[in-house]
Order: C-alpha cells, then structure tokens, then sequence
C-alpha cells in the first residue's frame, strides 16, 4: 500500500482528496492535517511515502515543510498541491526537495496516477516544463564549475543517466534509450543522487544545467 498524507487547511479539501484516494485499492491515506508543521510531525511520527501539501496554510506553508519533511523524513516524497501554477512556487518546491507540483483542478484518475508515480520514483512535472523551470528560476548564477566538481565521482553510465535526467526523461525513457532494464536505471540513479547529494531527480537536474552537460559547456 501507498500511504499518503494530506495537509490542507480546507477541511472540504482534504475530504474531497481522501475520498478519490480511497478509490485506489493500493492508495492508503494515513493522516489528514491542516498545516506544515502538523505536516512534518507527521512523517516524522509514522511512515509516509507521499505527502500532499496546500501550498498557502494559515499555521505554516506547504513549501517550507517539505523542506522540514526532507530532512526529517527522507523517505517520505513531497508533492505540492495548489490552486495556482505560479512559477516561483514551483521554483521553491522543488528547491526545497518536492517531487513534483500538481494544480488543484487535477483530475481524479490523474491524482491517483500521480501518488503512484511519486511513490515509485518518478516525478510528476512534465519534462518541458521542469526545463524551463530550471532554465527560468533555479539555476544559481556561477555555479558551473562548483556543479562540475559535484560530477568528478560519477562514473561514466552514472554521467549518462544524469544527462538523460536533465533532459527531463522518466525512468523507462531513460531505459529504452539506453538499452538498460528500468531497474538498472534506478540502481544508477539512486548512486549519483547520493554522490551528488541530492534529494530527488529534480534536483539532480538542476546540477546537469548548472554543469553545463546538456549542451556540450
């Protein structure tokens, strides 16, 4: 089963999204509460494998406490929910270690599509628009050379499975291309978001961009 916890303010929110996960015969939602805080006590207290978070919550934002979930319950994959795709939102989210941004009018079978992509592994931002994220909020001024350091323990597949995140490919693209089983791939990038110390591919991504492997810098 998939546990699931929900952190929305709006008790009618919170009820509407339990009752299309209690549709999913393999989605378990094991806490509802109303803001981050509560939030990252939460997975803390119990295991979480996703957690959807309301990004504006009157007692503390969803933003920062996925960065609280982050580093308190790594486990634990965090995905945004929010009744607006502003830019910088999502910037800050996957800053903070999210695995994904999903609007509120997303639809019930998607939702239940998307809590079963994240708690596999996969992030659930369309390729095109993680690239212009990354291209438009998140890359840190002069840090290609501080990025292409963090590359010097990579071995060489590693490298290539890391070009093939940047460019925004799930798992089994990533697969397909490079001739490996999917479970090769997640062996792979499971060793470089160590090595690079990152939290999850977004962020492994950002620091493909920043080094420059994308476009031959």
């Amino acid at each position: 089963m998939i546990r699931v916890l929900i952190a929305d303010d709006e008790t009618l929110m919170r009820a509407g999204i339990r009752l299309i996960l209690d549709n999913a015969d393999d989605v378990e939602v094991v806490a509802e509460v109303s803001d981050g805080p509560a939030a990252v006590a939460a997975c803390r207290r119990q295991e979480v494998d996703v957690a959807l978070l309301d990004v504006q919550m009157p007692g503390g934002d969803g933003i920062t406490a996925v960065a609280g979930i982050a580093r308190e319950s790594p486990r634990t994959r965090s995905v945004v929910l929010t009744a607006f795709g502003d830019d910088r939102n999502v910037a800050r989210a996957l800053r903070s270690g999210a695995s994904g941004f999903l609007l509120k009018d997303t639809g019930p079978a998607q939702l239940i599509h998307a809590v079963r992509e994240v708690a596999a592994g996969e992030p659930i931002l369309a390729p095109q628009i993680t690239r212009g994220l990354i291209e438009r909020h998140l890359l840190t001024p002069d840090a290609g050379e501080p990025a292409r350091r963090r590359l010097a323990e990579l071995t060489e597949t590693e490298l290539e499975v890391l070009r093939e995140v940047g460019a925004g490919l799930s798992n089994a693209e990533i697969a397909t291309r490079r001739h490996m089983a999917v479970g090769t791939v997640k062996a792979h990038l499971s060793r470089l978001l160590t090595k690079l110390d990152c939290t999850n591919r977004v962020q492994a991504a950002i620091v493909a961009h920043e080094a420059g492997i994308l476009d031959g810098r």
